[in-house]
């Protein structure tokens, strides 16, 4: 039973979460083999000030529901754009697997706001993967040196295909998409397309004449995505955008390159799990402060009621397992790229499986804590003015952005029957 009152305050106070309360995962990509600790620990850092400045307002700005612009400027001003291009060209080097912990460590603060950088860092990986030396490096120099900010184009489900036909020495880009993240606010675009009945990626700069946002985005959670439809009228695409050497078409991806989807379900396992961790976070906060006992708990502070305790204890073990196995995907990853492009398909199951075991139990630990933390709290904290119950709409809006059970089913289909998930941009 909750320990609670019905009673609600005229004018709630709007707590400051300590952010260092957040229970902390290992953070074990920060020991990865010649990664730079010292530029990652300052990321980390930059990444939980960050945090503290988006959780201050989050719930304000969740009712607003505006564009996200000053956030994305938070990002680039706090150099956090930019963390996975070299060194020598003005980045700090990491890792995507330190890359996504940086993406946790914002989901502490705001969902919307991971969720945009996660799919930032996934999308500045595609050239790497997909395209010749010539268009990564270039690329990654950009990236570098304007802090370049990375929209998408890309989940395939919704709206009418995207379909690429050759117009000379180029191409023409139409059709529409449904979902697209961050693609009024991109620097850059990272489009997926048809071409000649295959899958192609596009790289293409903001302001691209054909291009419109439709701004049609007002879910109930992830409010700060900048999510909406976007539509391609007759867009001009130059060769030197669609990556990759020429033909273009007729090729079979490889293992290494089929990594490029795990990518982005990694990007989601940590930032469910940053936000369950945030979430926890408040929630204690607002015990400490604003809580209290049951009557028949028998003590006088609700931080000594034993059911309170319980609950805490329950629902930070499930949050610590959860980012534990969200750094063994993250692990799994690394060691897949670091094989490069003699990746095999099995090595290529063995690092998706890993990542999709994570997001089974990311999904499934961030939805139930996000809702069980209301126990500790009580009835006082569902006034609207704290707006606690973001979280819980942050997590439900994106984790049916795949069914879960499929993810169960895929790792499944590999214990059991050793089938590879079968590359998609799902899988």
């Amino acid at each position: 039973m909750s320990p609670h009152t019905d009673q609600q305050p005229t004018s709630p106070p709007i707590p400051t979460p300590t952010l260092a309360a957040a229970p902390t995962s290992t953070d074990s990509a920060g020991t990865a083999p010649g990664g730079n600790e010292v530029r990652f620990a300052a990321a980390l850092r930059r990444a939980d000030e960050v945090a503290a400045e988006l959780r201050a307002t989050a719930a304000d700005r969740d009712r607003a529901n505006r564009t996200p612009r000053p956030e994305v400027e938070l990002l680039r001003a706090a150099d956090l754009l930019q963390v996975q291009e070299p060194v020598a060209y003005g980045g700090d080097g990491l890792d995507y697997a330190q890359a996504a912990q940086l993406t946790r460590r914002i989901a502490r603060g705001d969902t919307s706001i991971a969720h945009l950088l996660g799919y930032h860092y996934a999308q500045t990986r595609i050239a790497p993967l997909f395209g010749i030396p010539a268009q990564a490096d270039a690329q990654s120099r950009r990236n570098a040196a304007e802090k370049l900010f990375w929209g998408g184009v890309q989940n395939p489900r919704g709206g009418s295909d995207l379909v690429l036909t050759r117009d000379g020495d180029g191409f023409r880009l139409n059709g529409r998409r449904s979902f697209a993240s961050g693609a009024s606010l991109g620097d850059q675009l990272s489009v997926t397309a048809a071409l000649d009945g295959e899958l192609a990626f596009v790289s293409l700069p903001a302001g691209r004449r054909g291009f419109r946002a439709l701004g049609d985005w007002d879910n109930i959670g992830q409010r700060l995505t900048d999510s909406g439809g976007v539509v391609f009228e007759d867009a001009r695409v130059e060769r030197s955008e669609v990556l990759g050497d020429d033909p273009l078409t007729g090729r079979v991806p490889s293992a290494y390159q089929t990594l490029v989807t795990p990518h982005w379900q990694l990007a989601f396992v940590n930032f469910y799990i940053g936000t369950a961790e945030g979430a926890l976070a408040e929630a204690l906060d607002w015990v400490r402060g604003h809580g209290a006992p049951w009557e028949s708990s028998g003590v006088e502070r609700a931080t000594d009621d034993p059911y309170i305790l319980r609950t805490v204890g329950e629902i930070r073990s499930e949050i610590r397992a959860a980012a534990l196995l969200a750094d063994r995907a993250g692990e799994a990853l690394r060691s897949a790229l670091n094989i490069g492009p003699a990746l095999t398909e099995d090595e290529r199951a063995e690092a998706a499986v890993a990542i999709y075991e994570a997001k089974y139990l990311t999904t499934t630990v961030s939805l139930a804590a996000t809702s069980r933390l209301f126990e500790i709290q009580g009835a006082r904290a569902t006034t609207s003015a704290y707006g606690f119950d973001r979280h819980w709409r942050n997590l439900r809006t994106h984790t049916v952005h795949d069914p879960v059970d499929y993810k169960a089913r895929e790792v499944g289909d590999w214990t059991l029957n050793r089938r590879p998930p079968q590359f998609s941009l799902y899988r």
